[in-house]
């Protein structure tokens, strides 16, 4: 539920006036400290609070924006491309949970799952895991139960065939593929769900770092799969959140 709906049912059933509600509406929609413009108005509109892209800031930065976010009010935080050594240094101003393999770092609780059905995170390899955490944690930290098959590829298709119930029950599906990314044509030929496909950039050097795997996908004859960036397990998990909570909002 967004908090504007929150503020809106408080005015219908009295917990709150009109004129504090009003308020609260006009308050900035964003805090500039500088370096970084923090749009608090972000949840408002699109449902998710912002997102902090790690790479490229210094750890004093995202600590900056942190201290914005939490003294108006966001709790919980999801910072992508984390590194360790940042981690560290922001750890010691904020409580964060890091998660090595992702490069995921996540402050405050993880809501209760809210959506309608089950992500399933499928991956071709092993090698694909740390893409398929990156869009297994977003989508979680998003309020979603997220179903983790890994090391599912086209190779084994045994092992694909072997989850049909979790694959045919879910609600979205992010296939997570290299080499020549076939993965995301199979399960799109076996759900009845949006699968969003993301090429990474696992595979010898025709694979040409993802870019093969990104033109199967893009080429895949299987119909309702959609192909975010190599490598963009995030972007995966929030289109992923963003279509299991289409009815429940």
């Amino acid at each position: 539920m967004t908090d504007m709906k929150i503020l809106l049912e408080a005015v219908r059933d009295g917990r709150i006036d009109v004129d504090k509600a009003i308020l609260e509406l006009k308050k900035k929609p964003f805090e500039d400290i500088g370096f970084a413009k923090v749009d608090l108005h972000r949840r408002l509109r699109q449902g998710a609070s912002e997102v902090i892209y790690g790479q490229g800031k210094t750890p004093e930065q995202i600590v900056g924006i942190l201290d914005s976010m939490r003294t108006n009010g966001q709790e919980s935080v999801i910072i992508t491309r984390l590194s360790e050594e940042s981690a560290a240094v922001i750890s010691s101003f904020h409580p964060i949970d890091y998660h090595k393999e992702a490069r995921i770092g996540l402050t405050g609780p993880l809501p209760v799952p809210d959506g309608i059905g089950s992500v399933v995170v499928a991956t071709g390899g092993t090698s694909d895991i740390p893409v398929a955490e990156e869009a297994a944690l977003t989508a979680e930290a998003l309020g979603n139960e997220v179903i983790r098959l890994y090391d599912v590829g086209v190779a084994g298709l045994h092992r694909t065939l072997s989850h049909l119930d979790e694959i045919m029950s879910a609600k979205v599906i992010i296939a997570i593929a290299g080499m020549e990314g076939a993965l995301a044509s199979v399960l799109g030929g076996l759900a009845d769900c949006p699968v969003i496909a993301v090429p990474t950039s696992v595979g010898y050097g025709a694979a040409f770092g993802g870019l093969a795997a990104l033109l199967s996908m893009l080429n895949s004859c299987a119909s309702g799969v959609s192909v975010v960036n190599i490598d963009n397990g995030f972007g995966a998990g929030y289109l992923a959140s963003m279509i299991n909570h289409i009815d429940g909002r």
